[in-house]
Formats: structure tokens, C-alpha cells, sequence
């Protein structure tokens, strides 16, 4: 990753002087040996950690396809890995999304829902944020009968620091159209999200 890092641009070295004051106010030397590259490691992770900041997330949407012989039921995409960072501590919180949306003539490449969760969750969030974001995104472009969103996180300002609980799980939803209003549109997604987790 370093031998892509420009270590001579003048935003990285202002940048890089905030990562030794850091290294410096936490009572280390960051001069001796084991941390003279810290710096531009830091940096050079934070531009794949925070990838998000220069994509826009939708564009993974807009490439759809119609030859679906008029298929109109659930399209269900569970336990996508998600890494991202709270906003608040800047420290990880992982975990699983399930993407499900009802198609209304058009379906997407199912890897592009997972795009766009990679999308928004490479920025500073809060989980709750994520879940609208992914929603809003799925339902603005693809413009289906309804949307589920579900995320289950364990967050490491919560599990590693402060009240130390690290078998706690977050979980939150965005669900719109049938899945909102339509109680065996719901219970069916449910049961796929079960039946997922039983064979895996």
C-alpha cells in the first residue's frame, strides 16, 4: 500500500504531522525504529479505510437489467460483511447487512448491492446513518415495491472501551413499501434471513 502513498504531497506531510503528534502525545517516540513509517502507514490505511469519501455509492445501481420473465418477488442478499468506523471514536464496528428489495421490472447485479454497502460504510458513521443511507440509495435509483435493510454490529467503542460489553450486538432496520406494509412480504424476508442462517 506504501509504494502508492505519495509521501512527498504536501496535504499527506500535513497530514503526517498529526499522526507523529499523536504517536507523541500518547508518550511514544516517534522517531525510534518501529514507528519512523507509522505515519504515512496511517495515512495510507485511512485512504482504503475511508475509501467511501470519493465514490458516490448509487452509481453501483444505475447499471440494471429487465430480462427477468417479470420476476417480482424478493431479492434477498444476507450476512454481507461490513467494516466500518464510528464517528464518534473513529475505532471499528464490523458485522453482517441483509439487502432485500422487491423488484418493480428491473433487478441489479447482486455484488452492487454489496457495493454499496462497502460504499457507505467506508466513511466516519454511526449505524444507524448506514442503514438510511443503504435504503435511501437502493430505493432513489432502483425504484422497487420495497426495501429491507437490516445491520447487526458489534461496535468497538462499546465491546473494547467504556462499558466493555463485548458480546453486545447492535442491530438496526430501514424497511419501506411491502416489507413496511405488507405483513407476508415482512414475515417471508424473515424467514429467508433465518433459513439463510441455518444452512450456513
Amino acid at each position: 500500500m506504501l509504494k502508492d502513498f505519495d509521501i512527498d504531497d504536501p496535504k499527506n506531510n500535513k497530514a503526517m504531522a498529526h499522526v507523529r503528534a499523536l504517536l507523541e502525545y500518547l508518550g511514544d517516540d516517534p522517531d525510534r525504529e518501529g514507528l519512523k513509517e507509522t505515519p504515512a502507514r496511517v495515512l495510507a490505511a485511512m485512504q482504503e479505510h475511508f475509501s467511501g469519501y470519493r465514490e458516490d455509492p448509487k452509481e453501483h445501481l444505475l447499471k440494471t437489467f429487465e430480462e427477468v420473465c417479470g420476476y417480482d418477488e424478493v431479492v434477498l442478499v444476507s450476512d454481507i460483511d461490513l467494516h466500518s468506523h464510528c464517528e464518534h471514536h473513529m475505532v471499528p464496528f464490523v458485522g453482517k447487512a441483509h439487502i432485500a428489495y422487491i423488484p418493480d421490472g428491473r433487478v441489479v447485479g447482486l455484488s452492487k448491492l454489496a457495493r454499496v454497502v462497502e460504499g457507505y460504510s467506508n466513511r466516519l458513521q454511526v449505524q444507524e446513518k448506514l442503514t438510511m443511507q443503504i435504503a435511501h440509495a437502493i430505493e432513489e435509483v432502483l425504484k422497487p415495491a420495497g426495501v429491507a435493510v437490516i445491520i447487526q454490529c458489534q461496535h468497538f467503542c462499546m465491546c473494547h472501551r467504556g462499558v466493555h460489553k463485548p458480546n453486545a450486538w447492535t442491530t438496526t432496520s430501514k424497511l419501506t413499501g411491502a416489507f413496511l406494509n405488507n405483513p407476508s412480504s415482512r414475515s417471508e424476508l424473515f424467514q429467508l434471513i433465518e433459513m439463510n442462517k441455518q444452512v450456513s
